[in-house]
């Protein structure tokens, strides 16, 4: 590899050490006296709940598969390509078919209603 200027090493920056002034503080866990929980009622638990999950599938990958994705979207990009090589194995394979048996291939493998996996 030949250096040029770009590669040359610059100097590092000085890092600046966390201030400690309140470190010595004790944490307490009581809320202000102006906060009155009788107030606080009529809460409910997982209101939203079924809103912030619709349509979303959580699926717990193994450690060894993990560590081949860096992110979820890494993790769609994959499945997508794999469903589209899928599906046009299908469609060669249905092509191949007589006309009954290729009707039912389609219907098999009829691509969902999902924008993102054509």
């Amino acid at each position: 590899m030949i250096a040029s200027e770009s590669s040359a090493r610059a100097r590092q920056p000085v890092s600046k050490l966390m201030s400690t002034k309140n470190a010595g503080k004790e944490i307490t866990d009581e809320l202000r006296p102006e906060y009155d929980l009788s107030k606080l009622t009529g809460g409910v638990r997982g209101k939203y709940y079924k809103r912030a999950t619709a349509g979303t599938t959580l699926v717990l990958l193994e450690p060894d598969v993990a560590e081949a994705f860096p992110d979820g979207r890494t993790v769609n990009e994959v499945l997508r390509a794999v469903v589209k090589v899928a599906r046009k194995q299908a469609d060669a394979i249905a092509s191949g078919l007589p006309n009954k048996l290729r009707i039912l291939a389609a219907r098999v493998f009829q691509p969902r209603q999902n924008p993102g996996l054509n």
